[in-house]
């Protein structure tokens, strides 16, 4: 009976462990994507210029007209469509809240 436990928690596990592992990498790379913004913004001590920048590519988008998930990250912003469940899986942040923590820097650059 005890090793049947073991068993289907090891299961568990090892599925559970690729997810989570994930995650966690997702969430780096968003925070590396808020500290590139941040390092320009102190660099230049002209956070405007990246926050319309920012707001340019927002607008305007990709000019790919197909895009693909094993090159998002080489993009400055999400090149995939909004959906929800893409957000939980972009490594990318979405770009209100990177204009939104690089206006809070604007008094302090």
């Amino acid at each position: 009976m005890n090793n049947q436990v073991f068993l289907i928690m090891g299961i568990v596990a090892a599925i559970l462990a690729p997810l989570v592992a994930m995650f966690i990498q997702l969430c780096i790379s968003r925070q590396r994507e808020y500290l590139a913004d941040a390092s320009g913004a102190l660099t230049t001590r002209y956070p405007e210029g990246l926050i319309n920048a920012l707001n340019k590519i927002s607008r305007v988008g990709s000019a790919t007209r197909v895009q693909n998930t094993s090159t998002s990250h080489m993009f400055f912003a999400n090149p995939l469509k909004k959906h929800t469940i893409s957000n939980l899986f972009s490594t990318h942040p979405p770009i209100a809240q990177r204009i939104k923590r690089l206006e809070s820097m604007e008094g302090h650059a």
